[in-house]
Protein backbone atom coordinates (compact mmCIF):
# COMPACT_ATOMS: atom_id res chain seq x y z
CA UNK A 1 0.00 0.00 0.00
CA UNK A 2 3.43 2.47 0.65
CA UNK A 3 4.29 1.87 -2.81
CA UNK A 4 1.16 2.60 -4.49
CA UNK A 5 0.88 6.10 -2.15
CA UNK A 6 4.21 6.95 -3.24
CA UNK A 7 3.77 6.27 -6.89
CA UNK A 8 0.45 8.17 -6.67
CA UNK A 9 2.25 10.91 -5.20
CA UNK A 10 5.06 11.44 -7.59
CA UNK A 11 2.75 10.61 -10.65
CA UNK A 12 0.80 13.36 -8.87
CA UNK A 13 3.57 15.71 -8.53
CA UNK A 14 5.26 15.17 -12.01
CA UNK A 15 1.86 15.92 -13.57
CA UNK A 16 1.58 19.02 -11.69
CA UNK A 17 4.94 19.84 -12.52
CA UNK A 18 4.04 20.09 -16.60
CA UNK A 19 0.87 21.82 -15.79
CA UNK A 20 2.52 24.43 -14.21
CA UNK A 21 5.51 24.54 -16.78
CA UNK A 22 3.19 24.65 -19.62
CA UNK A 23 0.71 27.67 -18.08
CA UNK A 24 4.29 29.77 -17.61
CA UNK A 25 5.69 29.17 -21.09
CA UNK A 26 1.59 30.52 -22.11
CA UNK A 27 2.17 33.24 -20.27
CA UNK A 28 5.46 34.21 -21.29
CA UNK A 29 4.35 33.48 -24.63
CA UNK A 30 1.23 36.01 -24.25
CA UNK A 31 3.60 38.38 -22.70
CA UNK A 32 6.26 38.79 -25.49
CA UNK A 33 3.64 38.36 -28.14
CA UNK A 34 1.03 41.45 -26.75
CA UNK A 35 2.06 43.30 -23.69
CA UNK A 36 5.87 43.17 -23.37
CA UNK A 37 6.53 46.87 -24.46
CA UNK A 38 9.92 47.18 -27.53
CA UNK A 39 12.74 48.40 -26.51
CA UNK A 40 13.58 51.80 -28.25
CA UNK A 41 15.88 50.83 -30.56
CA UNK A 42 17.84 54.65 -30.84
CA UNK A 43 19.09 53.73 -27.36
CA UNK A 44 21.25 51.34 -29.42
CA UNK A 45 22.70 53.91 -31.85
CA UNK A 46 21.60 56.40 -34.21
CA UNK A 47 22.29 54.30 -37.34
CA UNK A 48 20.89 50.66 -38.27
CA UNK A 49 22.76 48.67 -41.06
CA UNK A 50 19.91 46.71 -43.45
CA UNK A 51 21.14 44.14 -45.62
CA UNK A 52 18.98 42.98 -48.47
CA UNK A 53 17.21 46.36 -48.12
CA UNK A 54 15.80 46.42 -51.68
CA UNK A 55 13.20 44.14 -51.88
CA UNK A 56 10.86 41.74 -49.25
CA UNK A 57 11.35 41.64 -45.72
CA UNK A 58 14.92 43.48 -45.90
CA UNK A 59 12.98 46.31 -47.18
CA UNK A 60 10.37 46.34 -45.21
CA UNK A 61 12.35 45.94 -42.54
CA UNK A 62 14.38 49.37 -43.71
CA UNK A 63 11.19 51.48 -43.40
CA UNK A 64 9.77 50.43 -40.03
CA UNK A 65 13.32 51.55 -38.87
CA UNK A 66 13.48 54.54 -40.21
CA UNK A 67 9.83 55.34 -39.22
CA UNK A 68 11.24 54.70 -35.75
CA UNK A 69 14.01 57.61 -36.50
CA UNK A 70 17.33 55.71 -37.13
CA UNK A 71 19.20 56.90 -39.73
CA UNK A 72 19.77 53.62 -42.17
CA UNK A 73 23.19 52.22 -43.94
CA UNK A 74 21.24 50.29 -46.90
CA UNK A 75 23.65 47.42 -48.60
CA UNK A 76 22.36 45.38 -51.53
CA UNK A 77 23.73 44.53 -54.82
CA UNK A 78 22.11 46.72 -57.56
CA UNK A 79 23.19 50.41 -57.09
CA UNK A 80 19.59 51.49 -59.10
CA UNK A 81 17.64 49.64 -56.61
CA UNK A 82 19.78 50.95 -53.40
CA UNK A 83 19.05 54.94 -54.83
CA UNK A 84 15.26 54.34 -55.07
CA UNK A 85 14.85 52.44 -52.23
CA UNK A 86 16.67 55.53 -50.33
CA UNK A 87 14.44 58.10 -51.88
CA UNK A 88 11.39 55.80 -51.01
CA UNK A 89 12.21 56.11 -47.25
CA UNK A 90 13.09 59.41 -47.08
CA UNK A 91 9.53 60.34 -49.00
CA UNK A 92 8.09 58.27 -46.71
CA UNK A 93 9.85 60.01 -43.93
CA UNK A 94 9.99 63.64 -44.71
CA UNK A 95 13.90 63.26 -44.86
CA UNK A 96 13.48 63.28 -41.57
CA UNK A 97 16.12 60.51 -41.69
CA UNK A 98 19.27 60.22 -43.13
CA UNK A 99 20.15 57.14 -46.01
CA UNK A 100 23.12 56.40 -47.42
CA UNK A 101 23.79 53.11 -49.45
CA UNK A 102 26.77 50.45 -49.92
CA UNK A 103 27.05 48.47 -53.10
CA UNK A 104 28.32 44.88 -52.35
CA UNK A 105 27.37 41.11 -53.78
CA UNK A 106 27.05 38.81 -51.60
CA UNK A 107 27.36 36.05 -53.87
CA UNK A 108 30.83 37.45 -55.74
CA UNK A 109 32.28 39.43 -53.53
CA UNK A 110 35.04 37.63 -50.80
CA UNK A 111 34.35 37.76 -47.34
CA UNK A 112 37.45 39.29 -46.01
CA UNK A 113 36.56 42.34 -48.81
CA UNK A 114 33.18 42.88 -47.35
CA UNK A 115 34.51 42.82 -43.61
CA UNK A 116 36.63 45.59 -44.79
CA UNK A 117 34.23 47.78 -47.20
CA UNK A 118 31.47 47.64 -44.55
CA UNK A 119 34.49 49.30 -41.74
CA UNK A 120 35.65 51.60 -44.33
CA UNK A 121 32.17 53.01 -44.58
CA UNK A 122 31.52 52.77 -41.11
CA UNK A 123 34.41 54.83 -40.06
CA UNK A 124 34.31 57.18 -42.97
CA UNK A 125 31.01 58.41 -42.92
CA UNK A 126 31.65 58.71 -39.38
CA UNK A 127 28.22 56.47 -38.27
CA UNK A 128 27.36 55.28 -35.13
CA UNK A 129 25.95 51.98 -36.10
CA UNK A 130 23.65 50.73 -32.97
CA UNK A 131 21.57 48.04 -34.79
CA UNK A 132 22.60 45.51 -37.64
CA UNK A 133 20.06 43.45 -39.71
CA UNK A 134 20.75 40.93 -41.80
CA UNK A 135 17.99 40.31 -44.17
CA UNK A 136 20.03 39.34 -47.71
CA UNK A 137 18.91 35.52 -48.57
CA UNK A 138 18.94 33.27 -51.40
CA UNK A 139 16.36 30.24 -51.97
CA UNK A 140 16.27 27.93 -54.85
CA UNK A 141 14.19 28.64 -57.83
CA UNK A 142 12.10 24.99 -56.81
CA UNK A 143 12.50 22.22 -54.99
CA UNK A 144 15.16 19.85 -55.85
CA UNK A 145 17.36 17.00 -54.64
CA UNK A 146 20.74 17.89 -53.71
CA UNK A 147 22.35 16.40 -56.16
CA UNK A 148 20.32 18.35 -58.55
CA UNK A 149 21.58 22.06 -57.36
CA UNK A 150 24.80 23.02 -59.53
CA UNK A 151 27.81 24.43 -58.18
CA UNK A 152 26.70 27.91 -59.12
CA UNK A 153 23.47 27.70 -57.02
CA UNK A 154 25.34 26.05 -54.04
CA UNK A 155 28.09 28.29 -54.09
CA UNK A 156 25.58 31.34 -54.08
CA UNK A 157 23.27 30.21 -51.77
CA UNK A 158 25.96 29.40 -49.12
CA UNK A 159 27.58 32.91 -49.46
CA UNK A 160 24.39 34.91 -49.18
CA UNK A 161 22.74 33.35 -46.70
CA UNK A 162 25.81 32.17 -44.24
CA UNK A 163 28.88 33.58 -45.22
CA UNK A 164 27.64 37.44 -46.27
CA UNK A 165 25.75 37.72 -42.65
CA UNK A 166 28.72 36.26 -40.70
CA UNK A 167 31.05 38.76 -42.37
CA UNK A 168 28.75 41.64 -41.54
CA UNK A 169 28.96 41.06 -38.28
CA UNK A 170 32.57 40.70 -38.23
CA UNK A 171 32.67 44.19 -39.34
CA UNK A 172 30.25 45.60 -36.93
CA UNK A 173 30.88 43.80 -33.72
CA UNK A 174 34.21 45.14 -32.66
CA UNK A 175 32.44 48.70 -32.81
CA UNK A 176 29.68 47.56 -30.52
CA UNK A 177 31.64 45.71 -27.95
CA UNK A 178 33.51 49.47 -27.68
CA UNK A 179 30.32 51.30 -26.27
CA UNK A 180 28.96 47.86 -24.79
CA UNK A 181 25.82 47.93 -26.27
CA UNK A 182 24.12 47.14 -29.75
CA UNK A 183 20.98 44.56 -31.69
CA UNK A 184 21.94 42.33 -34.11
CA UNK A 185 19.27 40.19 -36.19
CA UNK A 186 19.48 37.60 -38.55
CA UNK A 187 16.72 36.53 -40.24
CA UNK A 188 16.38 33.03 -40.54
CA UNK A 189 13.71 30.44 -41.61
CA UNK A 190 11.47 28.61 -39.64
CA UNK A 191 12.26 26.05 -42.15
CA UNK A 192 15.10 25.12 -39.78
CA UNK A 193 13.38 26.58 -36.25
CA UNK A 194 9.49 25.12 -36.79
CA UNK A 195 10.21 22.36 -39.00
CA UNK A 196 11.41 18.94 -38.06
CA UNK A 197 12.83 18.59 -41.99
CA UNK A 198 12.56 20.26 -45.28
CA UNK A 199 13.94 18.01 -48.08
CA UNK A 200 14.58 18.90 -51.19
CA UNK A 201 15.38 22.08 -50.01
CA UNK A 202 18.12 20.99 -47.94
CA UNK A 203 20.86 23.59 -48.45
CA UNK A 204 18.82 26.47 -47.88
CA UNK A 205 16.95 25.12 -44.82
CA UNK A 206 20.96 24.29 -43.76
CA UNK A 207 22.34 27.28 -43.95
CA UNK A 208 19.01 29.14 -41.96
CA UNK A 209 19.85 26.85 -39.29
CA UNK A 210 23.74 27.65 -38.57
CA UNK A 211 22.49 31.45 -38.42
CA UNK A 212 19.81 30.30 -35.83
CA UNK A 213 22.71 28.34 -33.59
CA UNK A 214 25.20 31.56 -35.04
CA UNK A 215 22.12 34.03 -33.24
CA UNK A 216 22.07 31.40 -30.14
CA UNK A 217 25.77 31.21 -29.54
CA UNK A 218 26.80 34.70 -30.21
CA UNK A 219 23.89 36.05 -27.97
CA UNK A 220 25.76 34.41 -24.82
CA UNK A 221 29.26 35.71 -26.08
CA UNK A 222 28.13 38.98 -25.95
CA UNK A 223 25.00 39.83 -23.93
CA UNK A 224 27.31 40.60 -21.43
CA UNK A 225 28.67 43.17 -23.11
CA UNK A 226 25.36 44.85 -24.03
CA UNK A 227 25.03 42.99 -27.04
CA UNK A 228 21.63 41.63 -28.02
CA UNK A 229 22.09 38.81 -30.99
CA UNK A 230 18.82 37.63 -32.38
CA UNK A 231 17.74 34.79 -34.91
CA UNK A 232 14.38 35.57 -36.63
CA UNK A 233 12.22 32.61 -37.55
CA UNK A 234 9.22 33.32 -39.95
CA UNK A 235 7.09 31.14 -41.60
CA UNK A 236 6.26 31.70 -45.00
CA UNK A 237 5.84 36.07 -45.88
CA UNK A 238 4.81 37.21 -49.49
CA UNK A 239 7.60 38.57 -51.25
CA UNK A 240 9.52 38.02 -54.53
CA UNK A 241 11.56 35.12 -52.85
CA UNK A 242 8.71 32.91 -51.52
CA UNK A 243 6.11 34.37 -54.84
CA UNK A 244 3.18 33.62 -52.46
CA UNK A 245 0.35 35.89 -52.42
CA UNK A 246 -0.69 37.33 -48.56
CA UNK A 247 -3.66 35.94 -46.74
CA UNK A 248 -3.99 35.22 -42.86
CA UNK A 249 -0.88 32.52 -42.50
CA UNK A 250 1.18 34.14 -45.09
CA UNK A 251 1.76 38.08 -44.28
CA UNK A 252 3.35 40.69 -46.49
CA UNK A 253 6.65 41.82 -45.49
CA UNK A 254 5.41 45.25 -44.10
CA UNK A 255 3.02 43.46 -41.68
CA UNK A 256 5.79 41.21 -40.70
CA UNK A 257 8.33 44.33 -39.96
CA UNK A 258 5.72 45.58 -37.84
CA UNK A 259 5.84 42.64 -35.60
CA UNK A 260 9.24 41.87 -35.80
CA UNK A 261 10.90 45.09 -34.48
CA UNK A 262 8.78 44.70 -31.04
CA UNK A 263 11.25 41.78 -30.77
CA UNK A 264 14.62 43.13 -31.12
CA UNK A 265 16.43 42.68 -28.17
CA UNK A 266 14.64 40.00 -26.23
CA UNK A 267 15.47 36.52 -26.88
CA UNK A 268 17.84 34.38 -28.83
CA UNK A 269 15.55 32.89 -31.26
CA UNK A 270 12.03 33.95 -32.19
CA UNK A 271 9.14 33.46 -34.09
CA UNK A 272 7.95 36.63 -33.80
CA UNK A 273 4.36 37.05 -35.70
CA UNK A 274 1.91 35.36 -34.10
CA UNK A 275 0.19 33.22 -37.13
CA UNK A 276 3.18 31.66 -37.57
CA UNK A 277 3.71 31.16 -33.87
CA UNK A 278 0.54 29.62 -33.49
CA UNK A 279 1.37 27.48 -36.72
CA UNK A 280 4.78 26.38 -35.14
CA UNK A 281 2.74 25.20 -31.88
CA UNK A 282 0.45 23.20 -34.24
CA UNK A 283 2.96 21.76 -36.37
CA UNK A 284 5.12 20.68 -33.52
CA UNK A 285 1.80 18.45 -32.72
CA UNK A 286 2.35 16.50 -35.21
CA UNK A 287 4.76 13.59 -35.07
CA UNK A 288 7.42 14.06 -36.77
CA UNK A 289 7.39 10.90 -39.34
CA UNK A 290 4.06 11.53 -40.58
CA UNK A 291 4.63 15.27 -41.20
CA UNK A 292 8.31 14.23 -42.81
CA UNK A 293 6.11 12.28 -45.28
CA UNK A 294 3.95 15.02 -45.61
CA UNK A 295 6.68 17.46 -45.94
CA UNK A 296 8.49 15.31 -48.60
CA UNK A 297 5.50 14.33 -50.97
CA UNK A 298 4.82 18.25 -51.10
CA UNK A 299 8.42 19.15 -52.44
CA UNK A 300 8.96 16.18 -54.82
CA UNK A 301 5.16 17.99 -56.45
CA UNK A 302 6.73 21.17 -56.31
CA UNK A 303 10.01 19.92 -58.02
CA UNK A 304 8.18 17.75 -60.67
CA UNK A 305 6.04 21.15 -61.27
CA UNK A 306 9.48 23.28 -61.80
CA UNK A 307 10.94 20.84 -63.86
CA UNK A 308 8.11 20.66 -66.20
CA UNK A 309 8.19 24.23 -66.57
CA UNK A 310 11.55 23.95 -67.56
CA UNK A 311 11.31 21.64 -69.54
CA UNK A 312 13.07 18.54 -68.14
CA UNK A 313 12.19 14.74 -67.14
CA UNK A 314 13.35 12.47 -64.71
Amino acid sequence: MELVDFFMVATSSLGFILVCKNVLNFVKWVWGMFLRPPKNLKDYGSWAIVTGSTDGIGKAMALELASKGLNLLLIGRNPLKLEATSKDIKGNCNNNVQVKFLVIDFEKDKGEEIKERVEEAIEGLGLDVGVLVNCAGLAYPYARFFHEVDSELMNAVIKVNAEGPTWITKAVIQRMIKKRKGAIVNIGSGSSVVLPSYPLVALYSATKAYLAMFSRCTNLEYKHQGIDIQCQAPLFVSTKMTRMTSSMFVPTAEMYSKKCTRWIGYESVVEPYFLHSLQGFLIRLIPEPLFDYFILCYHLYIRKRGRTLEGLQD
